[in-house]
């Protein structure tokens, strides 16, 4: 019972990798070829959501908890990513320098 409930878990595993990696594929094309930047922002801000899902499939193929950590640094380097992609497409710089 439980070799067969750690094949399932393996194959389904397996078949999600499958599927975010054929999603990243897509929205590599999309952040290359993006008609618009904003498109280009959000195809670079699920390309990370990817990534960490990615990351924690690794960690359930190789039954380890060491990954997580990595999944968390993903996440906020995406939040800090996305922060400055929004503020460069709204004002056109990130850093506001006041020459007062």
């Amino acid at each position: 019972m439980v070799d067969s409930v750690h094949q399932f878990t393996e194959l389904v595993t397996t078949f999600c990798v499958i599927v975010n990696s054929i999603s990243l594929i897509l929205l590599l094309i999309r952040a290359i070829k993006g008609p618009t930047n904003p498109d280009r922002a959000v195809a670079l801000d699920a390309i990370g959501i990817n990534l960490m899902a990615l990351t924690g499939l690794a960690a359930i193929l190789l039954v380890t908890t060491n990954l997580n950590d990595v999944v968390l640094l993903i996440g906020g380097l995406l939040f800090i990513g996305t922060i400055a992609i929004a503020k460069f497409l709204e004002k056109g710089v990130i850093i506001d320098r006041d020459m007062d």
